[in-house]
């Protein structure tokens, strides 16, 4: 009688096949969908709501530790701490996403147009992004901060300016490198508009790095956000923010109040983990060369 080995049940199999990049990409993508599900949800989820303070803060401001009636304890001022975290996420994920979508929107079409038109519109434009790349992202966001204000809109325009370059010099010098092949060149001699070899032929064969260049920016957008809330610019300071929350927190730190600095903190450090190894997985997925290195090493 012949012996048949039982099978694994296929969710095990198919970690088995995975490579350890291959798993950290999946647990950050597990990690960024479980804080865009709460940001999404913060409503339901919410004891207290981000602005209503279970306590009338104005003549009796107290610091609540965790409790069963607030989790992760209250404010200087009576806000709910967890709350506020749960709305914190809901405001970093609309100024990331809006400051990622515009350097992308800006940086990949003028990326295209200097890479196949060249000339001197590639030598302004390489000139102008140069310019602005050489400058630390966190100083050219505070400085935008102060002249166009704050708001969700302010700040995302705010670092988004840091990011354009990137997707500008990626995809340029893709653009560069496929213009030369034989199905432009047809596309051309059959007389393709500009327009059209740019739409039809070269976006899809140029935006490959741009997922992960999406996905990084994502998360360092996050941190660039805190440092724009903790130096009192940004969002409004009546809109729960990570950043803001962590510098109220710190005047109580010495005091021994570690829970308004402990849970906004370790919230912002772990999207931002999440949202790296996603874009760390992604790269390797995108990328040949590195997934032939992972196969030597395995």
């Amino acid at each position: 009688m012949a012996i048949t080995k039982r099978r694994l049940p296929t969710f095990l199999q198919f970690s088995k096949s995975l490579n350890l990049s291959q798993k950290l990409m999946f647990i950050g993508l597990a990690i960024t969908l479980f804080f865009v599900f709460l940001a999404f949800f913060a409503p339901v989820f919410q004891a207290w709501g981000w602005l209503q303070n279970p306590k009338d803060f104005l003549s009796n401001p107290i610091h609540e530790p965790p409790s069963a009636k607030h989790w992760f304890g209250t404010s200087r001022l009576g806000y709910d701490v967890y709350s506020r975290t749960l709305f914190g996420a809901q405001a970093a994920l609309q100024v990331v996403i809006l400051a990622t979508a515009l350097s992308m929107i800006i940086g990949v079409p003028l990326g295209m147009l200097s890479g196949y038109l060249g000339g001197k519109l590639d030598k302004v434009l390489l000139f102008i992004m140069d310019s602005i790349y050489t400058l630390p992202g966190l100083l050219l966001s505070v400085t935008l901060a102060f002249v166009v204000g704050r708001g969700i809109l302010n700040a995302a325009i705010a670092i988004s300016i840091a990011y354009i370059p990137q997707y500008y010099r990626v995809v340029r010098n893709h653009t560069v490198s496929v213009k030369t092949e034989v199905f432009i060149e047809a596309a051309q001699a059959m007389g393709a508009s500009t327009w059209v070899v740019l739409s039809r032929y070269l976006f899809f064969n140029v935006i490959q790095s741009v997922p992960v260049l999406f996905t990084l920016n994502a998360a360092d957008a996050i941190l660039v956000l805190g440092g724009l809330g903790f130096l009192g610019l940004g969002l409004p300071e009546e809109v729960a923010e990570w950043g803001h929350d962590l510098k109220q927190a710190l005047e109580a730190l010495p005091t021994g109040i570690w829970w308004t600095t402990l849970f906004p903190g370790l919230t912002m450090t772990l999207m931002v983990v999440g949202l790296s190894l996603l874009g760390e997985g992604l790269n390797e997925f995108v990328n040949p060369r590195l997934r032939r290195e992972n196969r030597i090493r395995q």
